[in-house]
Parts: structure tokens; C-alpha cells; sequence
């Protein structure tokens, strides 16, 4: 029998046995890490300091400049050079950051973890946590549409793709939300930010700053409830594991699936 056809009450029942699953899953993983007392990818020699708090403080708040003038362009007004521009400034911050570490002296495999788990078993823990922060996600996306009325809570990369005009503009978007945008924001946000704000103020308080800068960046109020429940699921992930390539892989399928839903909207309900 399709999934696609079950009744109602068997879809709840599926539902919660998904959600109880997920919860003790990353309930597992924030008891193990109040008990480890390593840093996040194993005690590297060199710790960010001052300079990096410095450079942390700037982004954030060049970030929060960028809340205050205004939101988002429209699909509307989205044009080619729009999403080349996009391109530009995203490898420009990674590239300035990397340099940043790398003349400070920082050894980023160490750092962030990029050897310490494979590709495949990071995409096998990223696709698994994945799946079980999604009923988190969901209740916060049913929570915010109670409030806001249904389908209030489509993100901007969403709407851009759905309003984008020509197939190089949808081919742009597909590259930028599955495989650039999220190998970008995981480094900025969960490599740095989050490893800047933990060095200081600890792993709580950092990753709630780092969900909620995370979910206000995007723009798109109705969305902030399901991307800090999304962005918390991906700190602890990157937090458990110490690689930053579980969260990078989280976050593109996360993309990837979103706009797999959009283009086939028949396979399931919105």
C-alpha cells in the first residue's frame, strides 16, 4: 500500500511513534555531549581568541544591518546578475574567512572536522538526523500556521524558485540552495559563529544565539519558528559528531528536499 493513501489516523499514529523516535534520539545526543568534555572536534591545539570574537561581532552585526534595512528581493525582481552577485559575495566571505584562519594559524581540517568522518557516513548520520528533526521542524511549521494561516511558512529560496522566470535561473538556484548556500552557511554560522559564541558564553547559550541569527537572517518571519528548530538540529549535530560536514549534508538535503516537493507537488500534500 502507497503512503500516500493511509488514513488519517494512521498517518498520526505513524506520526508520533516518528516524533517519540526523534526525541529520544537528540535527547541521546545532548546527554552525550553534557558529559564530553572535549571540544567539538577533539580538543584542537589552537582555540579561537580575541581576534576571531572580533571578527564574529562584525558579522553578526553586519548581519543585523542587513535585517534592518530590509528583507529579501522578490521573485519578482529576481534577475541573472541577481543570483551571479549571490554567487560572488557567498565564495568572497568563505574565501576571506578561510584566509582569515589560515593566518591566524588555524588548522581548518582539525578545526572543523573534515577528516574526521567520511563522506558516506557523514551523508548516513546527516540523512538519519535529518529524518528525525523533521517532526521538531514540522510541529513548529503547524504551530506558526495556526497563527499565520496555511502555506505562510514557504521560505524565500521557495518562492524564488517557484516565481524564477527562465530555466538558467532555476538551474542557479538549485546549485545555490542545495550545494552552495548550504556549505557556506554551516561554515559561517556552526564553524565559526557557533565556535566563537561556545569558546565564550558555552554550548547553550551558543547554539540559542546562533538558532536565532540563524532563523532572523532568513528574512522571512513566518519561517522563524521551523529554521531555529532546524538550525538548533543542525548545532547539535555538528556539536555530537565534530565534523562540519554532518550539518553541510543535513542542510542540502534539507534544500534539496524542498524544492524536490515543489517541482513534483503531487507526490505529497504542502
Amino acid at each position: 500500500m502507497s503512503l500516500l493513501v493511509l488514513t488519517p489516523a494512521v498517518w498520526l499514529f505513524l506520526t508520533i511513534i516518528w516524533f517519540v523516535i526523534g526525541l529520544y534520539v537528540y535527547t541521546a545526543l545532548i546527554r552525550q555531549i553534557s558529559v564530553r568534555i572535549a571540544p567539538i572536534s577533539e580538543a584542537p591545539v589552537k582555540r579561537f581568541g580575541v581576534p576571531e570574537a572580533v571578527v564574529a561581532a562584525l558579522i553578526m552585526s553586519l548581519l543585523l544591518i542587513g535585517l534592518i534595512k530590509g528583507g529579501a528581493p522578490s521573485a519578482s525582481d529576481l534577475t541573472d546578475q541577481d543570483l551571479i552577485n549571490n554567487f560572488i559575495l557567498t565564495g568572497v566571505v568563505v574565501l576571506v574567512l578561510a584566509a582569515f584562519l589560515l593566518f591566524r594559524g588555524f588548522d581548518l581540517d582539525a578545526l572543523a572536522g573534515l577528516s574526521k568522518v567520511g563522506i558516506i557516513r557523514a551523508a548516513a548520520i546527516a540523512l538519519i538526523l535529518l529524518l528525525l528533526a523533521y517532526p521538531f521542524v514540522g510541529l513548529a511549521d503547524t504551530i506558526t500556521q495556526h497563527f499565520l494561516g496555511p502555506g505562510s511558512t514557504r521560505q524565500n529560496i521557495v518562492e524564488l524558485f517557484s516565481g524564477s522566470r527562465t530555466m538558467q535561473q532555476r538551474v542557479m538556484i538549485i546549485v545555490l540552495a542545495v550545494a552552495v548556500a548550504p556549505a557556506a552557511e554551516e561554515l559561517v554560522f556552526r564553524f565559526f559563529l557557533y565556535g566563537v559564541l561556545r569558546r565564550y558564553f558555552g554550548i547553550v547559550v551558543g547554539l540559542l544565539i546562533n538558532a536565532l541569527l540563524f532563523a532572523a537572517v532568513h528574512q522571512h518571519l513566518p519561517s522563524f519558528g521551523p529554521l531555529f528548530v532546524l538550525g538548533s538540529c543542525f548545532t547539535l549535530a555538528y556539536e555530537w559528531s565534530g565534523s562540519i560536514l554532518v550539518p553541510m549534508t543535513m542542510h542540502s538535503l534539507f534544500n534539496a528536499l524542498n524544492l524536490v516537493l515543489l517541482a513534483f507537488p503531487n507526490l505529497f500534500q504542502q
